[in-house]
């Protein structure tokens, strides 16, 4: 299980987008939902955002 960082998501992943749009997308069920690491940091599996970049592929 592989943990990435909302700031390594663009560097690591290639998300376009900055953080606020990602827990707007996120707030409307269009993002994958963050694990908690504690008061001030979240993390995404590795898997959830490499199926989400693949549902946008597929879509485009």
């Amino acid at each position: 299980m592989t943990l990435i960082q909302m700031k390594e998501l663009k560097s690591r992943k290639g998300v376009p987008y900055a953080r606020g749009h990602v827990y707007r997308l996120i707030k409307a069920g269009e993002f994958p939902k963050p694990l908690k690491l504690s008061a001030n940091r979240v993390a995404f599996l590795e898997t959830d955002i490499d199926k989400w970049i693949q549902s946008k592929q597929v879509a485009a």
